[in-house]
């Protein structure tokens, strides 16, 4: 091992890191690695501070290592990377993803509760063409021909992830051409946000060996399945699940209710920092199993929250409205604050809905209480900024900087074709 990159992840949902050589290394690099403050306001597009970030070239944070997460990167030979901390003279630093997410927990964790979460992924599979990109098959939802014409990427990816720890379940190709799904097994908040880190970068650096593209965009092809993150989440209390209710009808708990009821209350708000992209909302369609309605059900794809239940009642819930462009930080921290406001207000939990709620008219729906999600990400900014909750979680100088980066982004992008998209973002997500 020659060299260890520091990772962040900033608010365009982009993974960054500086790298120290292994002489540097001797005491731990207690005083981690410069980067400036203007990091936490670059868009997407390029590396120009946002208008009214707050942030700007005057300022230093320094990347401090989390030992912690060291892990030897098996795609790039004499690369190891480790999760980094944001801290401004000597504390953390308020814009920190990572600590945003431990306040978060520390908050559940006085109610007397802890979480357990997975980020679950889609992504496709590319190839470069002359013109751009092009999918790597064209098969369809678990086709064993995708499995057998992806056999290396596969193995090499699925060893890269067990001596990563981050333990592989479930693998099939997805619906759309070129889309894959390998899932990985829950962890606490910060871990399994940590992982999803280790997760994206492992797939794109074992792609790239075989000459693959691999992208997170959850938009590549206009007329089929997009790929979202579903973010699984269940609630514990002393060691066990807190999820179930047998007697209750809904078969979840009341923390269970209420939390979830949190969820669906804040839900256009939390788009925003969940579905933080214009391609994003390309997605977000009825009729596509992205759930595209706030509504909550059973096993319903089409509901922005999908619970599962074994025999004794609820187990988990999913998250639909999420997708891998997210900062995974921000995401399930502020997804933990929607459920406690949910919590703390004693919200009522809806009825949940047993069928597909885009076969409704528009008149059924609102005489059924069911709201479609933002339509665009201009429409979950404006919700994000007017969601007081929040934006008080988020902390005043955060949400001004991430407000102002995807307005940024908002303004630059919105107008763009979706194979203009693509062109510019397959190969950065």
């Amino acid at each position: 091992m020659r060299w260890v990159r520091i990772v962040w992840c900033d608010h365009a949902g982009l993974i960054r890191a500086k790298a120290a050589h292994r002489r540097l290394l001797d005491d731990g690099l207690p005083q981690g690695v410069g980067i400036t403050v203007a990091q936490q306001a670059l868009p997407v597009m390029f590396d120009a501070v946002a208008p009214d970030s707050g942030l700007g070239p005057v300022g230093e944070a320094r990347l401090i290592p989390d030992w912690a997460t060291l892990a030897v990167l098996p795609w790039a030979p004499g690369h190891a990377h480790v999760m980094g901390d944001m801290v401004v003279d000597g504390v953390a630093w308020e814009l920190c993803p990572r600590e945003f997410l431990r306040a978060q927990v520390r908050r559940l964790a006085e109610t007397g509760f802890t979480a357990r979460a997975a980020f679950e992924n889609e992504f496709f599979l590319l190839r470069r063409t002359a013109s751009g990109v092009a999918p790597a098959d064209d098969t369809v939802y678990a086709a064993t021909g995708s499995m057998n014409l992806h056999q290396a990427f596969i193995a090499e990816l699925t060893a890269a992830l067990e001596a990563l720890g981050l333990e592989p379940e479930f693998y099939y190709p997805e619906s759309a051409p070129g889309q894959q799904e390998i899932s990985i097994r829950h962890a606490e908040p910060v871990a399994a946000a940590d992982r999803q880190i280790t997760y994206r970068e492992a797939v794109r650096g074992v792609a790239a060996r075989h000459g693959y593209v691999a992208s997170f965009l959850p938009k590549v092809h206009e007329s089929v399945a997009g790929s979202g993150c579903h973010l699984n989440v269940s609630l514990w209390r002393a060691g066990e699940s807190a999820m179930a209710d047998a007697r209750h009808p809904s078969g979840l708990s009341e923390v269970a209710r209420r939390f979830i009821a949190g969820v669906l209350d804040h839900l256009p708000g939390l788009a925003a920092i969940t579905a933080p992209t214009c391609n994003s909302y390309r997605r977000l369609q009825p009729h596509f199993w992205a759930g595209a309605f706030r509504v909550w059900g059973y096993d319903n794809r089409e509901a922005a929250v999908r619970v599962t239940r074994g025999a004794g009642g609820a187990t988990r819930f999913e998250l639909k409205t999420c997708d891998a462009t997210c900062n995974p930080y921000l995401a399930l921290g502020a997804l933990i604050t929607a459920g406690l406001d949910g919590v703390r207000r004693g919200l009522a939990l809806p009825p949940d809905v047993a069928v597909d709620p885009g076969n409704f008219s528009d008149g059924d729906r609102r005489r059924r209480g069911i709201d479609p999600l933002p339509r665009s990400l201009g429409e979950a900014l404006d919700a994000l900024a007017a969601d007081k909750t929040l934006c008080e979680s988020l902390g005043s100088a955060r949400a001004r900087a991430y407000l102002a980066v995807k307005r940024m982004e908002w303004d630059a992008l919105r107008e763009l074709s979706l194979a203009d998209e693509v062109a510019m973002l397959a190969e950065r997500y």
